[in-house]
C-alpha cells in the first residue's frame, strides 16, 4: 500500500492529474462540508471546494509530505475559506417579497442572511467518518442549521480554529500548522471561540434532544406538520411548536421567537388563501420539505424549502429558504397539484 501511495505521489508531483484525483477523491466530501461550516452557504462552499482542488493541484509539486495529505488539504481549504470570508460581498438581506401576505412585525432581524441548507444526500459519506481525539461535537450535531448559524458570527480565524479542533478533532499542533500560527495563538483563539459559541448557542445545553432520524417519533411529528401545513390547519400546526420556537427565513432577515410570534406569522401565510403541497427531503441532518404553491392551473410551483428542527416530540425551529435551493436537493421547480 505504501508503495502504491508513493507511486501516486510521484506521478501527481510530475503533473499526472489522474494520480492527483486518486489521492484526493477520498477527502472530497469532507472538505466540502468543512467549507460549508466555514461559510454557511452551500453554493459558496462548492465554489471554495473547487478553488481548493485547483490550488492543491497547482501547488502539489511543493507538497513535501511533512504532514499528512489530509492535513495539507485542510490547510489549503481553510485558507481558501478565510480568503472568501475576507473578500466576499456576502449575499445581502432581501426585502419581503411574498405577494398577498403582510407579515407581522418580526421579533428581530437576523444577521446570517447568507445561510443555505446542505442536502443530506451529500452528507452520507461524512457521517461515521473517524474524528480526531479532540472532537467535542457529534458529526450530526455539528452540521445542524443552528450550529452552522452560530459559527457564522465568529471572527474568521476563531471559526477556523474551533472547527478544526472541536468539530474535526485535530490536535492543537496540527491546527497551528494548518493556520500557519503558534500553539499559543491557537489556544487563545479557541478559548475565545468556545465562549462566543456558548453565548450564541446556549439552547444546545437545555433543549430536549431530537428523535433519531427516520425514527417513528420523527415520522409522526413530521407527518403531522405536513398535514397541518397542507390543510392550513393553524391550530394543529401551533400545537406542534415548543414555547420558545424560533423561525427564520434567509435571505430575508425576519426572525420570530416564541409560539405566539410564530403563530402570527404562520397565520399571515395560511390566512392569505395560499395552499401548498409539500415534498419530503432532508437537510443538515434534519427533516425538510420542498414547498409548492398550488395554482388554479393544476400546477404547483416551488416557492421554498422548509427545514424543521425537532426537540423531543415538538418543533423548536422552522427555517424557510428560497426556491433557488430546490435544485440542490434534486427537487423540481414545479409539479402537478395533488
Amino acid at each position: 500500500m505504501k508503495e502504491v501511495v508513493a507511486d501516486l505521489m510521484a506521478r501527481a508531483r510530475a503533473g499526472d492529474g489522474d494520480a492527483f484525483r486518486e489521492l484526493t477523491d477520498q477527502y472530497g466530501r469532507e472538505l466540502q462540508v468543512h467549507c460549508y461550516r466555514m461559510l454557511g452557504s452551500f453554493q459558496d462552499a462548492e465554489d471554495a471546494f473547487q478553488e481548493t482542488l485547483l490550488a492543491a493541484w497547482q501547488g502539489f509539486a511543493r507538497f513535501e509530505g511533512r504532514s499528512s495529505l489530509r492535513t495539507w488539504l485542510y490547510r489549503v481549504a481553510t485558507n481558501r475559506c478565510l480568503d472568501a470570508r475576507r473578500s466576499a460581498s456576502r449575499r445581502p438581506a432581501k426585502e419581503w417579497d411574498v405577494p398577498g401576505v403582510d407579515p407581522p412585525e418580526p421579533t428581530r432581524l437576523g444577521e446570517v442572511v447568507w445561510l443555505e441548507p446542505y442536502p443530506d444526500a451529500l452528507l452520507d459519506d461524512t457521517i461515521g467518518m473517524p474524528l480526531g481525539p479532540e472532537a467535542r461535537y457529534e458529526q450530526t450535531e455539528s452540521i445542524t442549521l443552528a450550529f452552522v448559524t452560530a459559527l457564522q458570527v465568529l471572527p474568521p480565524r476563531q471559526l477556523a480554529v474551533l472547527v478544526l479542533r472541536d468539530v474535526l478533532g485535530f490536535q492543537a499542533s496540527e491546527v497551528a500548522e494548518v493556520m500557519g500560527s503558534t500553539l499559543e495563538s491557537v489556544n487563545s483563539a479557541l478559548k475565545r471561540a468556545r465562549a462566543s459559541l456558548q453565548r450564541r448557542w446556549p439552547a444546545a445545553t437545555v433543549d430536549e434532544p431530537p428523535p433519531a432520524p427516520n425514527s417513528r417519533v420523527e415520522d409522526v411529528i413530521v407527518g403531522r406538520f405536513a398535514r397541518a401545513w397542507e390543510s392550513a390547519d393553524l391550530d394543529a400546526l401551533v400545537a406542534l411548536l415548543t414555547d420558545d420556537v424560533f423561525m427564520s427565513m434567509p435571505p430575508m432577515p425576519f426572525e420570530y421567537e416564541g409560539r405566539a410570534a410564530v403563530a402570527r406569522f404562520c397565520a399571515s401565510i395560511l390566512g392569505s388563501g395560499r395552499r401548498f403541497d409539500l415534498v419530503p427531503t432532508r437537510a443538515n441532518g434534519q427533516p425538510a420539505f420542498g414547498a409548492y404553491l398550488r395554482t388554479p392551473t393544476g400546477i404547483s410551483h416551488g416557492v421554498g424549502l422548509y427545514v424543521l428542527t425537532l426537540a423531543g416530540d415538538r418543533i423548536c425551529a422552522l427555517t424557510r429558504f428560497e426556491n433557488s435551493v430546490l435544485s440542490s436537493f434534486g427537487l423540481p421547480r414545479s409539479l402537478a397539484s395533488r
